[in-house]
């Protein structure tokens, strides 16, 4: 007899869900039976996204509507709320599952790096986070519901995803020999982790913060 699925009913929307860890984590909580809705700033890799998982038009044949791609800059307030109000015209209720993946990369070294990009790592990901949690809990409390917001930001505990693969060789092979696991993470092993937080196993954590590096302790 099949498992229980942890969140049939449920309605997630995914951040920067385009690739990465955003598109593990849309797969791993669609498997869990909820309807994924999928945001990108790149609404191509965002409808791509819901192919995968078995939505309108799919291979797979998920019934129709049973997932859906949006496009939006997280970093812009209007946007953030427009998202929310087209999650919720499209699916009749706010999202019950909040996942904040969207990020950047500008690294550089401190002399070089310019002042337009910093703007832009910290727009995205810490106001980004910040605009899309205030927009969900709005929606969350104006209708009644509970919810799970789970925001994924870093302490550089490498994770393998098109981000890291900027990173030099020899930079990821020293990380690499410091993570007491022999090897970096995989975006599925962060999904694992934040399906569990969406669920109802995990239902007396709340404002925690959960490491998933294999050990590298920075």
């Amino acid at each position: 007899m099949a498992a229980p699925l942890r969140l049939g009913s449920a309605l997630a929307l995914v951040t920067g869900a385009g690739s990465g860890i955003g598109r593990a984590v849309s797969v791993r909580l669609a498997r869990e039976g909820a309807a994924v809705a999928a945001c990108d700033l790149d609404g191509a890799a965002a409808r791509e996204t819901v192919r995968l998982l078995g939505g309108p038009g799919s291979e797979k044949g998920a019934p129709r509507g049973a997932h859906a791609a949006f496009q939006a800059d997280v970093s812009e307030a209007g946007a953030a709320r427009r998202l929310l109000e087209q999650v919720q015209a499209c699916f009749s209720r706010p999202p019950s599952v909040v996942v904040s993946c969207a990020g950047i990369t500008r690294d550089e070294f401190l002399l070089h790096m310019s002042e337009d990009d910093w703007d832009k790592v910290i727009a995205v990901n810490l106001k980004g986070i910040f605009l899309v949690t205030q927009a969900a809990a709005q929606a969350l409390v104006s209708s009644g519901c509970h919810g799970s917001i789970i925001n994924i930001s870093s302490i550089v505990g490498f994770i393998a995803t098109p981000m890291t693969q900027k990173v030099p060789q020899k930079v990821l092979d020293k990380v690499t020999g410091m993570i007491p696991m022999g090897h970096l993470g995989t975006p599925e092993d962060v999904a694992d982790v934040v399906a569990f937080l969406a669920s109802g196993d995990s239902g007396y954590i709340t404002g925690a913060s959960v490491e998933v590096t294999g050990g590298l302790f920075m």
